[in-house]
């Protein structure tokens, strides 16, 4: 027995040995798979593109494209219509995005994500063609796997939202989620998000990864690649590589999650932007504009009507007018008649002397 014992513990110490000096092998092969130099060297991954480092000076460029920032905004109305229209469609290939399908249907991230996707198609969109909502959903996604942006749908869509001004997508942070969105138009908004997580492309826009309405015209419209005007909206893919498909391959993190909102802020943002919509009581002076024609003081507006110096266009009473008509043409009539008698009687002198010969 003695014996038995004696030879069983160098065996046992063998195998733990083994099994440590396994162990340590195991590690190294994991740490191997995480470091990009020595995961080429094992020839693992060869097939998987290298992660593309985007500059800090293109970040914020890519940032400060926003029709947000009112800063950006150039011109709004119909100025800015005809000088959108003015901007020629670029002449690069049109290339279409790869198709993007998000498993599991059932889970918490699609059902967040399916939300986020929708809500950027109905709160952008939802009054455009149906080729125009699909355009925003693919936006949405050619972003996701852009490098320059965030790595899921709600990071995408939320994007600035945090911020006082520059959301990425205006409607997180300009007061509209407080409304409460229409049933018809919603769903037809969430059909699109659907079919867009479903793989669905919209070929039209290709990579594109911006876009604004054509009656406003931000600055960075002339720093990007007009692609196509799809019913009030425009198109844009970036220049050069940056928008070439082959750099769309960031992997999707599979983390979908929608950042707290300040609401008492979007309330008071949205009180804001109604009161502009309210014309201004008039300050004096200020209602005729000046002209260099003018040759009048500072204090004159040269025989035009200036409201705010509290001069008024009155209507006479009807009854009042009717009368004081009624005595004017009586006038006329006596005046009329007090003129013609002598000239009558003038007149007819000649036939009583003709007569009497």
């Amino acid at each position: 027995m003695q014996c038995t014992h004696a030879h069983a513990a160098p065996v046992r110490a063998r195998r733990a040995m083994i099994a440590a000096l396994g162990g340590v092998v195991l590690l190294g092969l994991v740490a191997c798979t995480q470091v990009p130099g020595l995961r080429s060297i094992f020839g693992l991954g060869a097939n998987e593109p290298a992660p593309v480092i985007v500059p800090a000076e293109q970040l914020r460029e890519v940032e400060a494209m926003t029709v947000d920032d009112k800063s950006q905004i150039l011109v709004e109305g119909s100025e800015a219509e005809q000088r959108n229209a003015a901007i020629a469609v670029s002449g690069l290939p049109v290339e279409s995005a790869a198709s993007f399908v998000l498993h599991g249907t059932s889970g918490a991230a699609y059902r967040t994500a399916l939300k986020c996707m929708t809500q950027a198609v109905y709160y952008e969109a939802a009054r455009e063609p149906l080729e125009g909502r699909r355009a925003v959903a693919q936006v949405v996604l050619n972003r996701v796997r852009h490098p320059a942006y965030p790595n899921s749908v709600c990071g995408v869509v939320y994007e600035g939202s945090q911020r006082t001004t520059g959301c990425q997508f205006s409607f997180t942070c300009d007061g509209a989620l407080l409304r409460a969105p229409m049933a018809s138009l919603w769903a037809e908004a969430q059909e699109v998000a659907r079919e867009a997580l479903a793989g669905r492309v919209e070929a039209s826009v290709g990579t594109a990864t911006n876009y604004h309405a054509d009656y406003v015209l931000p600055k960075w419209a002339f720093t990007l690649a007009k692609i196509d005007k799809i019913g009030r909206h425009i198109f844009y893919r970036l220049h050069g590589k940056w928008g070439q498909r082959a750099l769309f391959t960031s992997a999707y993190s599979g983390v979908e999650r929608i950042p707290a909102l300040d609401y008492e802020g979007l309330r008071a943002r949205l009180l804001a932007a109604s009161q502009q919509l309210v014309e201004p009581a008039p300050a004096p002076g200020l209602t005729v504009p000046p002209a260099v024609t003018d040759r009048h003081a500072a204090n004159d507006v040269g025989g035009r009507i200036d409201t705010t110096k509290q001069w008024r266009l009155s209507i006479p009473d009807p009854v009042s007018a009717s009368s004081k008509y009624q005595s004017a043409i009586a006038a006329s009539t006596l005046a009329q008649s007090q003129a013609v008698e002598p000239a009558m009687e003038t007149a007819s002198a000649p036939s009583r002397i003709v007569l009497a010969r």
